[in-house]
């Protein structure tokens, strides 16, 4: 598959803010205890939806007009949108009884896989299934992970986006069930109950995890239920102004400019994208296992100092760091490896490490043609754009370490 992937607005306030939305074609689970809004977020991704002109696909246990009156508490009206088939709200009865079935295991997978003719009926563009919990209750987990897989399969092969619901586990095999599903999604919004309610409106604390992509990483924060408006969250990005004391020391040109003129040039950056190796290596084995699925291409670059230029004087490890961080974009990922440094570049472009090393020149702390001589010898860069050979993290870092010692 070569198609470039799509992140679309989710409805989901965390989400949008920290991730820029959801993937198209991906799976994701919707998870809390009774009460903790889960519905109502379910309301306004499929909301979000009809208003994009697309088509949600609403299953759902509750009655149409209960739901309807759901959706009224947040200033949604969810007849209009059904009447204009861009909302097409489907009533599933959850399995009863299961202890009288001869074969309850095997009733729960139908009823699961039940659901693809209703999904090839309206061709939707987003799924919700309000909520997943009663369909899951399986003792073969092999036959659970089987059926679902299956059909989770087929309704990504249909590009459509999926928020599945399920309640918070309350007993080891429950979590384990949990777990088994959610291993196989594209990532997970949970929502946790407080109990020390700040206000009348504070609910809890939602957190978002991505599996595959999202290498923005995981985020928490609190949410809270607004009558008329829904479900928001106090989740802002870092002050980009208390990070002002990071920069290195800049020639004499430089050092004088303001805050302002250093965000109107992009000089300010986060110090949230430089990782340990061990997340490093978890979000480039992200970005291969969203490569293989959707066909977006990534690239790593390295960057070795030799011990020389510090011993010269002409520059020092931690300013080399801090260049970099002022070379790369907000989105691009840093991991420090001995006397190298990695960056994870996500987006496309056939020049990564030509365009990376301008940017590094021009942040370097003189840029008189004597220094720059003296420097380039000891600055060593090297490029790698995956391929479909390359299936983990260790196996790229090291035939990029094979690349640059040739």
């Amino acid at each position: 598959m070569t198609k470039k992937i799509q992140l679309l607005s989710s409805g989901i306030p965390l989400v949008d803010s920290a991730w820029g939305g959801l993937y198209r074609g991906g799976t994701y689970f919707l998870i809390g205890p009774r009460k903790s809004g889960r519905s109502l977020l379910a309301l306004q991704f499929a909301l979000e939806c009809a208003q994009q002109k697309e088509v949600c696909l609403f299953f759902t246990s509750m009655r149409p007009k209960d739901l309807m009156i759901h959706a009224v508490s947040i200033d949604f009206d969810l007849q209009h949108y059904m009447n204009q088939n861009l909302i097409i709200v489907v009533k599933v009865s959850p399995p009863a009884n299961l202890e009288e079935i001869e074969d309850p295991d095997n009733y729960l997978a139908d009823y699961i896989m039940d659901i693809l003719p209703v999904i090839k009926q309206y061709k939707p563009n987003k799924i919700v299934f309000d909520e997943l919990t009663p369909f899951i209750n399986f003792k073969n987990k092999k036959l659970l992970k089987d059926t679902f897989l299956q059909t989770l399969e087929e309704i990504e092969d249909a590009d459509i986006t999926t928020l599945l619901l399920l309640g918070e586990p309350a007993n080891p095999v429950s979590l384990s069930i949990v777990d088994l599903l959610t291993a196989s999604s594209t990532g997970k919004i949970e929502l946790t109950k407080r109990e020390d309610v700040v206000n009348k409106y504070h609910i809890g604390i939602m957190t978002i995890t991505p599996n595959v992509g999202h290498t923005e990483g995981k985020f928490s924060s609190n949410y809270y239920i607004e009558p008329y408006k829904g479900i928001t969250v106090d989740y802002n990005p870092s002050d980009q102004e208390e990070m002002l004391h990071q920069f290195i020391s800049a020639p004499q040109q430089k050092e004088n400019r303001t805050l302002s003129d250093l965000e109107a040039s992009g000089s300010i950056t986060d110090l949230s994208k430089v990782y340990s190796l061990h997340d490093f290596k978890l979000i480039i084995n992200n970005q291969i296992a969203l490569y293989q699925i959707t066909g977006q291409l990534f690239s790593l670059v390295v960057i070795r100092l030799r011990p020389e230029a510090e011993k010269r004087g002409l520059l020092s490890f931690d300013q080399l760091e801090n260049t970099i961080r002022l070379a790369t974009n907000k989105k691009d990922k840093i991991c420090k490896i001995a006397d190298r440094i990695f960056v994870l570049i996500t987006r496309e472009t056939k020049s990564v490490a030509t365009s990376l090393i301008a940017k590094i020149k021009s942040n370097l702390p003189a840029n008189d043609p004597k220094y720059m001589q003296a420097i380039s010898k000891l600055i060593s860069v090297s490029a790698l754009q995956v391929d479909m050979e390359i299936d983990n993290a260790e196996s790229m870092i090291a035939l990029l370490l094979k690349n640059q010692a040739i």
